[in-house]
């Protein structure tokens, strides 16, 4: 296994000197790891179902994913070299938003069985739906301060610094792809139209129904269109993109092309544009009603157009570097 050490002899990627982890987001992270074991118990035992999936598998699929969010976020706070300080305080914000959402997620749904996202039934309901809210603003405008401390700082080298802002931006803008579903679906409006009320405002099902049939774990329609899959795309993009930069190191110990960082910064840029046209994609996708698996040619040709662009750029960006990298790289 390459240790960070022998990463460092090949190029300067990363801070001579990282600094720990954020104790916070890691506390978070220890939290929502025990919870991911209780989540899949409760899937395995517990029978109860709501729309139509077991009751526990929305609580297990956030602590899932803000577990990696969580630990991404911390690490990326222990290469910061500036404004630390603040740095600090926006993680430890943004951790105890993840553990209210988490709180919320688990009492409205496990404990009291009620649906949350786009419930509004209840006084009860309502109010647990917009404390969820609150703590989704709650973490997006401390992930936004993080991210522009981050534009403007320099943590290891040009290739890692432009996947830790690309992630993070990227990442900001998945979030809000998952403002598209707060917005009434023909059914609710004529439920409007005919009661005066809306016990239910917005789906994220385009041309079906939320409680139809889904992809296993995530959940994901398969009769129409999806958009949480876009949504969590986006998200994750936090993680994929440092992982981009950080294999592309593991590759120049291989292949000298790869040891400046004019060449691995090309290739992260070139990857966060492929990882946005695919977000795009599947929002663009699920909004025309199209289920993730049952994509049309219209989105096979987008997709297929995507990935031939992607690999022409990086092949050209290849081919130019081998060309200019001195032998002696």
């Amino acid at each position: 296994m390459t240790s960070v050490g022998e990463i460092r002899t090949v190029v300067p990627a990363l801070p001579d000197r990282p600094r720990r982890l954020h104790r916070p987001l890691l506390a978070v992270t220890l939290g929502l790891t025990v919870m991911i074991g209780v989540g899949v118990a409760g899937a395995l035992l517990d029978d109860r179902q709501l729309l139509g999936h077991p009751i526990w598998m929305k609580p297990l699929k956030f602590a899932m994913s803000f577990a990696a969010y969580s630990l991404t976020l911390a690490w990326l706070l222990s290469l910061q070299t500036r404004a630390r300080r603040l740095g600090w305080w926006m993680g430890t914000v943004l951790a105890a938003g993840v553990a209210a959402e988490m709180v919320i997620i688990t009492g409205q749904v496990v404990v009291r069985g009620r649906q949350l996202h786009f419930n509004q039934s209840t006084p009860t309901d309502t109010l647990m739906h917009n404390l969820m809210a609150l703590a989704v603003y709650v973490i997006w405008i401390a992930a936004f301060v993080i991210a522009v401390q981050l534009l403007f700082d320099k943590p290891g080298d040009r290739a890692l610094r432009w996947s830790i802002r690309l992630a993070l931006g990227t990442s900001l803008v998945g979030m809000l792809a998952g403002s598209l579903m707060f917005r009434s679906t023909p059914a609710q409006e004529q439920a409007l139209a005919e009661t005066g009320r809306e016990d239910f405002f917005g789906a994220h099902s385009v041309g079906a129904e939320d409680d139809g049939a889904g992809m296993p774990i995530t959940g994901w329609s398969t009769e129409g269109g999806d958009l949480r899959v876009g949504h969590f795309l986006g998200i994750h993009a936090l993680q994929l993109l440092p992982l981009v930069a950080l294999g592309l190191v593991l590759l120049s110990r291989r292949f000298p092309v790869l040891r400046p960082e004019g060449p691995r910064t090309a290739l992260v840029w070139i990857a966060a544009a492929a990882y946005g046209g695919l977000i795009w994609l599947t929002l663009w996708q699920a909004q025309r009603g199209e289920s993730l698996v049952q994509p049309g040619q219209s989105t096979l040709f987008a997709a297929v157009s995507l990935l031939t662009a992607t690999v022409v750029a990086a092949l050209a960006v290849l081919l130019r570097a081998r060309r200019t990298t001195p032998a002696s790289v």
